[in-house]
């Protein structure tokens, strides 16, 4: 059996984002994928991607100035699954508070702040982190190397508590929910929520085309529940 997707998922490109390394991971892993920033092909798409690297403020501004705003939104509303990546992450947020304060896209309530540069026990090694750190469930309440029955059904089903994936960041998300969360990560002494989801929206702070084959894995995941929504929309439209 084959696991190459059919149909369509758009990357968003704003301006800011590794847009060919997240399309070479998606065409890796049989994913039909196009780098866009037309609208139309955007609320048409079976997934949208929205990647990022850069400040918050002027990924909103860019993301205003071609009026992908209000498309992204109705994307969330339509029920399209859409993932967020590292920046695209936290552009999902209500607001982000990295150089002065930002609104956001707003589909996922809380805020992004900045990872404690001192703080009692040195709780980070240094701001920005960058390498492989772990991931697990909230409250690791699933051992090491075991699968996760809460991601059973979403991008990170198929991982095991523990994986290692890549990040680079100074800032992280914080939900004001915590049933949102769906990974967190420990950064030295320090916590914080490194995937997270409501309905069909998801984002993952780190990298999944930069984090080998455990990373490339959350695109498959992603697109196979793309393609499934829309073959089971394709039916009942028949119906």
């Amino acid at each position: 059996m084959s696991d190459r997707s059919t149909g369509s998922v758009v990357i968003v490109d704003y301006g800011m984002g590794n847009l060919f390394s997240v399309l070479r991971a998606c065409q890796s892993v049989g994913v039909d994928a196009v780098v866009t920033n037309k609208k139309q092909d955007i609320l048409d798409a079976s997934g949208v991607i929205l990647p990022g690297v850069g400040a918050f403020g002027e990924a909103m501004r860019n993301l205003a100035a071609l009026d992908l705003i209000p498309v992204l939104r109705d994307v969330a509303a339509n029920g399209t699954p859409l993932l967020g990546i590292c920046l695209g992450m936290q552009l999902l947020m209500s607001e982000s508070r990295e150089f002065g304060r930002h609104r956001g896209l707003d589909l996922i309530r809380g805020d992004v702040v900045q990872l404690p540069m001192e703080a009692e026990r040195e709780l980070v090694s240094k701001v920005p982190h960058v390498g492989w750190e772990a991931v697990h469930p909230p409250q690791g309440a699933v051992p090491g190397g075991e699968l996760v029955p809460a991601w059973d059904g979403t991008a990170l089903q198929t991982l095991a508590s523990g994986e290692y994936m890549y990040f680079v960041h100074s800032f992280y998300c914080r939900p004001e929910q915590g049933n949102k969360v769906l990974s967190v990560t420990r950064y030295g002494a320090f916590e914080f929520c490194s995937s997270l989801i409501e309905g069909n929206v998801t984002g993952c702070q780190f990298h999944p085309e930069r984090s080998g084959p455990s990373g490339l894995r959350i695109y498959r995941n992603f697109a196979a529940k793309a393609m499934t929504l829309e073959q089971g929309a394709h039916r009942a439209g028949k119906a």
